[in-house]
């Protein structure tokens, strides 16, 4: 009966939404950071919906890295993503032009940020970044807000130190993404790591959105054996963008689709959100000047 409610309530949002003729499919990119097959699962009904809204063939991409996503929307092969601030701000410094924000993912309090998260392993006795000095750390993509550009300018003001290898930590390496960090952490390959969540809710069930709750509604970690040692200030929650060149009615289609979600299918809401969401909102590329600026500094 839920699945049927939610159908008919599509139909109902759907009525009178103009066909888009002037494409022939839509690419949907994911960003890494979790496994592929989890990635899909999760994102299949909204894949499902926009096929359904736009009346083309709909597809959703895995790419292995961030990267991956960044140059499909920079060279026009996709046509959406969900991105993080840093991973956003990497694609609006190599075209301008190439993507409109449209939405942000918001919390159940109804703010829209999240924090950069560092942990460690409950039984390595690590409870603070000090405890981590000459130990392993890892990042997770380069293009990561919250598993790189966030922690690499907040810890080193608080260590006094880079985050080059052996200058403070013993090692910094590069796990590939969020989940990877998760995992290498947990089965010890490296002494902490930072991930991505809201901050709110319960420790124990990951807090209410993020890679640690994604990981725990996977099975792959107790959040009994983690502990938090590090929490960065609130970043801004990266936006959902769509490739600029689509017609309006296809941009158009595709934000109420997804402005809509919340109330037509949460369940779904929950699998792209990462979790416990209270829906997605309205955004403009000024919520991302400061991570754009942090970004560009970085690579001057």
């Amino acid at each position: 009966m839920k699945k049927l409610a939610a159908a008919l309530a599509l139909t109902t949002i759907l009525t009178g939404m103009v066909q888009a003729q002037e494409i022939t499919e839509f690419n949907i990119g994911l960003l890494g950071g979790e496994n592929a097959q989890d990635r899909l699962a999760n994102n299949e009904c909204f894949r499902a919906y926009v096929e359904e809204a736009l009346g083309v063939p709909t597809r959703l991409f895995t790419p292995a890295d961030y990267n991956g996503v960044i140059q499909g929307l920079v060279g026009g092969t996709l046509d959406f993503a969900w991105l993080g601030a840093s991973s956003y701000a990497a694609t609006y410094l190599a075209d301008p032009e190439a993507v409109i924000p449209v939405l942000v993912k918001t919390n159940l309090d109804g703010s829209f940020s999240y924090h950069s998260i560092g942990f460690a392993r409950a039984d390595s006795g690590i409870t603070s970044l000090e405890d981590l000095q000459g130990r392993i750390f890892g990042f997770g993509d380069p293009n990561s807000t919250s598993g790189f550009l966030i922690p690499s300018v907040e810890i080193p003001q608080i260590t006094g130190a880079t985050m080059d290898s052996g200058d403070y930590f013993g090692e910094v390496v590069f796990t590939g993404g969020h989940e990877q960090t998760i995992i290498a952490v947990n089965n010890g390959s490296v002494d902490g790591g930072v991930t991505w969540a809201d901050g709110l809710g319960a420790w124990e069930d990951g807090y209410n959105s993020g890679a640690l709750r994604r990981a725990v509604d996977a099975g792959l970690v107790d959040m009994n054996d983690l502990v938090e040692i590090w929490r960065s200030r609130p970043i801004p929650e990266g936006p959902i963008v769509l490739r600029a060149s689509l017609p309006q009615d296809v941009r158009d289609t595709v934000t109420e689709l997804l402005a809509n979600l919340i109330d037509v299918d949460p369940d779904c809401a929950y699998g792209v959100a990462a979790g416990e969401t209270a829906g997605f909102e309205p955004i403009t590329h000024e919520a991302y000047e400061t991570i754009i600026a942090v970004r560009q500094a970085q690579m001057n």
